[in-house]
């Protein structure tokens, strides 16, 4: 049995529908798992088995039909939306497939927005931890270019900097490395792994299994609404 202080997120049962009448369909049949702080999990399976899906709820951005998602010991799938807001900005980041910056913003007030909303921290605390966060992920010299002046790859870069904004214990990653080419690819991925270090657990939701293995994440195989563990 999993030590319980090191759960970080864990779903039961989870259910879900999508569609209406005669077009309903049951998508998620009954997943169930545990991610422990400190590793890594990818989610494998091809384009609309379910993976994103899943990420949402696990994310809290939408809700389940049936069964229950605990973050940190606390359950957190039937709360009130302000409850789940508040969860999601203190304990998840979230690292789209498509980054949806504000574009008119520039790359670093993109990666403040998350720590202004938390509000922990001072203005120049805030400033200084999203220019060292940019510079993880090599955008030191764009802290101050305008989202509409970052190519796709480089909006990619500050999307997964700002979802470390608020040093979130779970990392959710749907598709990350979709929509960009194989080199910044690699190095998103070895930048998730890092964050092994500090205790974060991460899930990716990926259709590229080859890549993950490189990486030794466990390996969690959705395959018709159904969520298959491998050790």
């Amino acid at each position: 049995m999993a030590d319980e202080t090191k759960i970080a997120m864990r779903c039961d049962k989870l259910h879900r529908y999508l569609g209406k009448d005669e077009g309903r369909v049951h998508v998620l049949k009954g997943v169930s798992f545990e991610a422990q702080a400190g590793n890594v999990y990818a989610i494998v399976g091809p384009s609309g088995c379910g993976k994103s899906t899943l990420l949402y709820l696990l994310g809290l951005l939408d809700q389940p039909d049936g069964g229950e998602i605990w973050i940190n010991g606390r359950l957190m799938s039937n709360s009130v939306d302000a409850v789940r807001t508040a969860a999601r900005g203190e304990h998840i980041g979230f690292v789209f497939q498509f980054h949806f910056l504000m574009l008119e913003f520039t790359a670093l007030e993109n990666v403040m927005m998350p720590m202004r909303k938390l509000g922990r921290l001072t203005p120049e605390q805030m400033q200084e931890r999203a220019t060292r966060l940019l510079a993880s992920v090599g955008l030191s010299d764009k802290t101050h270019r305008l989202g509409t002046h970052l190519s796709g790859g480089e909006q990619q870069r500050v999307a997964v900097a700002r979802a470390l904004a608020n040093q979130p214990t779970i990392i959710l990653a749907d598709e990350p490395t979709g929509n960009v080419d194989p080199t910044l690819g690699r190095r998103l991925l070895r930048l998730f792994i890092e964050l092994n270090k500090s205790g974060t657990a991460v899930i990716i939701a990926t259709h590229d299994i080859t890549l993950m293995d490189q990486y030794e994440a466990r390996r969690l195989v959705l395959h018709q609404g159904r969520l298959h563990i491998y050790e």
